[in-house]
Formats: structure tokens, sequence, C-alpha cells
């Protein structure tokens, strides 16, 4: 609802370059700032207080980024700026044609390495690919690609995650990493993800009529 009120002013404003790169800008200072981070999303500061604070930080940003921060946080959502920010990002890519997409890897991407995966997604979705990278270290390896509310996980850490439920659910299940994804990551050979090493083959045997692994006596 936020994020669409954002684009419906920023486009009929003519803004929407603008509006969009700078609330980028300031999601991003929430991530690298502590103090900012601290700002918007204690709930024991007083809200004048903080809304103060952001006037000042905010002074010379675009009319329409200042007061829709000041909105969120008068309203006590500044904690959902940056899923409100992906979607903004995602009805501009619907309006302009381009595709906007945050690639988030374990450890930092040479630009080379970069450019091959959006060059993939490119390829894949037909369509022009502004994307913003991100380190991550808890992704301890592979690569997630945020586009708009859609996460798309192929890291270590998601893989590791989607063992663990399969495992307590009794079976193996399928990957919910989408077509899109997994193009994306192929650079014509089989190596691992940029960051990330190859995973281990088991083989588990199953009997016809059980689900047990069978065992030799």
């Amino acid at each position: 609802m936020y994020a669409r009120a954002l684009f419906e002013a920023a486009r009929d404003g003519g803004r929407l370059e603008v509006v969009q790169q700078e609330l980028s800008e300031f999601v991003e200072a929430v991530r690298q700032v502590p103090e900012l981070r601290a700002l918007l999303r204690d709930p024991q500061l007083d809200p004048r207080a903080k809304i103060s604070a952001l006037k000042e930080i905010l002074a010379g940003a675009d009319e329409f980024v200042r007061n829709f921060i000041l909105l969120l946080t008068e309203r006590g959502r500044a904690t959902e700026l940056e899923e409100t920010r992906l979607e903004f990002d995602r009805l501009v890519a619907a309006e302009t044609g381009r595709l906007s997409l945050e690639l988030a890897t374990a450890v930092e991407l040479s630009d080379e390495e970069a450019y091959r995966i959006v060059e993939q997604i490119e390829k894949s979705s037909g369509r022009t690919v502004d994307a913003t990278r991100r380190v991550d270290p808890d992704l301890l390896g592979g690569i997630v690609l945020q586009v708009g509310s859609l996460r798309l996980d192929a890291s270590l850490r998601g893989r590791l995650e989607r063992l663990r439920r399969e495992l307590r659910n009794g079976g193996t299940q399928g990957s919910p990493v989408g077509p899109l994804l997994n193009t994306s990551l192929r650079s014509g050979d089989s190596r691992a993800a940029p960051g990330q090493s190859p995973a281990p083959r088991t083989e588990t045997k199953r009997s016809s009529q059980h689900s047990k692994t069978e065992e030799k006596p």
C-alpha cells in the first residue's frame, strides 16, 4: 500500500528515477550505519525526537522521499522500509520494462562475476536488469536474488535450511528456487556459484514398498 502510494506520486510528478535512487541510498545507509538503524527501530525512543532527528538527516532529500520516510516512522512502520523499497522497485520495473533486483552473496563479487550473472538473467528474462550488490557473510556461500517481494534463494544457508526441513518431514522435496535463478547461476559449465564449493553428491537406496534406507545384513 505504502509503496504503491509513493510510486504513483513519484510517477505523476515525473520523479520516479530520483525517488528510486534516493530511497535506495537511504535504505543502504540504514544497513551500514548502526546509529541510524537504531533511530528507526528502537521502540523506546520518543517518537517526537525520532521525527526531529530524521528531519535533519533528510533535509536535503527529495520531498517525496522525505515525507514518505517520515510517514512510515510516524505510523510505526519504519522497520518495513526495506521491504517497501523492494516493492517500489518492482513497481518501477513493471512501469519501465526494466528489472530491478538485489544480488546478495557471502563474499564480494568481482565486477566480471557480477556482470556474468546479470547477463544471464537478462538473457533469461528478456529485460534490462538494474542490479545492486550486497555482501551478507551469513549466507555462507552461493547467491540470493531479491526481485521486489520475490526472493530466490540458492545460498548455502538456504540449502541447509531446506535440508533440515526435508529431514524433519521425512523425505526430500522439490527445490522452491525457480528457473530464473537456476539459469542465472549457469555460466556455461558445472562450476559452483561464486563463494560456494560444489555440493557433494549423496545417494540413498529405497525399497519399493517402504521409504526406508536398505540395509545389508
